[in-house]
């Protein structure tokens, strides 16, 4: 009797996945000797998958099978195969084509690059081909309740800590507080696309479109891309994400307001133009807004300096940082970049960081100021953005019941009169 390293299988389609949550257990199989299975045809002249246990080798493998030395040799010698599969794992996908002869016809792996080989043996060359593949790239809904957790409930859907991330910081953080708001009947859908491969999901992208519904109030998110950059608005093509973020450093205390106070180094009365956030040195902090980088360096008691220009006449400062981040002058920086971290350079009495808000060089307090809103798509952008999200539009629509009544109008007809709109208005003949 000869113990085979794992299971033969007929052909050579993806093995049936276990269920979420269920052991993956190894079996090793009792199968009868190799001569009986060639005289009783077992193997015959088909493709048979392979299933092998951690640490075999494709010598091992071919050993048990009975293949020769010789057929192992120019398996190995062909490039790049003892690479990809001179020591097998779990996960290699491997099917032999072998003949009742026992002499080895083909054989099939999947690369690392997710390409799968074919070489051919049956000659005095082997022959390489790279089969094609069966992808399906499916546009789906996933829709879920809260529940007793949120992380819970979207890792049961098939969601990922980044999708989290998206619904959380990058759709709806404005909007819902994720730590005191949620309900456990508050729902929530999302619209993302699958790739399936050989009847496999491989790979979900990044959320296309999100529903949710906290205490009967319905937020909504549509991914389009602005200047290059991927970016959630709302279905009348508004932002999500505000033009300002008030807190450089999420979570932090503050320590101190704006306004006059005793300064703590000076000893003496003076004007505060800023805030102050107390965090340990090294603490990273985001830039405010868009911007471009208008100075890095160092400044009398500001210590070392980032000053950023977000356009229209608004500005930003961090001061007192221990270094800076990669960030130079004139570089232009989204929303959230990390531009340095907290330390106690300048006058200062210990690691915090200091933050001044300026309109047209005016000091203005950044925890009380009406921040300026975001700048929505206008005219062919907007008809574009309509158009590139019809398709998860209608997707939502399937389990939520939104009306959008801009999706009504047909997306070729919008992007004409936004095309139209943005052409100078002709000229009146004087009559």
């Amino acid at each position: 009797m000869v113990a085979l390293l794992g299971t033969i299988v007929p052909g050579f389609a993806p093995m049936e996945q276990p269920p979420a949550g269920s052991p993956l257990q190894t079996l090793s199989l009792r199968l009868p000797p190799l001569s009986m299975a060639r005289a009783s045809g077992t193997f015959g002249d088909s493709w048979h998958a392979v299933t092998v246990r951690r640490g075999a080798s494709l010598k091992h493998m071919f050993g048990v099978l009975g293949i020769s030395d010789a057929d192992l040799k120019r398996v190995l010698d062909h490039p790049g195969v003892k690479a990809e599969i001179g020591q097998l794992t779990p996960k290699t996908e491997l099917a032999v084509d072998l003949p009742v002869n026992g002499k080895l016809r083909g054989l099939r792996y999947l690369r690392s690059d997710g390409q799968r080989v074919q070489l051919d043996l049956s000659g005095g060359k082997v022959k390489e081909t790279v089969l094609k593949r069966d992808v399906d790239v499916r546009t789906v809904v996933l829709s879920g309740k809260v529940g007793r957790s949120l992380f819970r409930s979207a890792r049961q859907l098939g969601l990922s800590g980044a999708h989290l991330d998206q619904l959380t910081d990058e759709m709806f953080k404005y909007d819902i507080d994720f730590d005191s708001d949620l309900d456990a009947d508050d729902r929530f859908s999302v619209v993302v696309d699958q790739t399936w491969v050989d009847g496999q999901l491989q790979r979900t992208g990044p959320i296309l479109a999100a529903a949710f519904t906290v205490d009967g109030k319905l937020h909504t998110a549509f991914l389009h891309n602005r200047n290059g950059r991927p970016e959630y608005f709302t279905s009348d093509g508004r932002p999500l994400k505000k033009a300002f973020i008030r807190m450089p450093i999420p979570y932090a205390r503050l320590s101190s307001s704006f306004g006059n106070r005793y300064h703590p180094v000076l000893g003496r009365m003076r004007m505060h133009k800023g805030v102050d956030y107390a965090a340990s040195t090294g603490t990273p902090i985001q830039a405010a807004g868009d911007a471009r980088v208008q100075f890095v360096g160092w400044q009398n008691g500001y210590g070392r300096v980032v000053i950023l220009d977000h356009g229209h006449g608004y500005t930003t400062l961090y001061g007192h940082m221990s270094r800076f981040g990669n960030e130079r002058v004139g570089q232009r920086i989204p929303q959230g970049t990390v531009i340095g971290y907290v330390g106690s350079t300048g006058l200062a009495t210990g690691p915090h960081l200091h933050y001044e808000f300026r309109i047209n060089g005016v000091h203005r307090n950044p925890l009380s100021i009406t921040m300026p809103p975001p700048e929505p798509l206008r005219g062919a952008e907007l008809a574009s953005f309509r158009n590139e999200t019809l398709r998860a539009m209608t997707k939502i629509r399937t389990v939520e019941n939104i009306v959008f009544p801009q999706a009504l109008e047909a997306p070729q007809q919008a992007l004409a009169s936004a095309l139209a709109s943005d052409k100078p208005a002709a000229k009146r003949k004087k009559g």
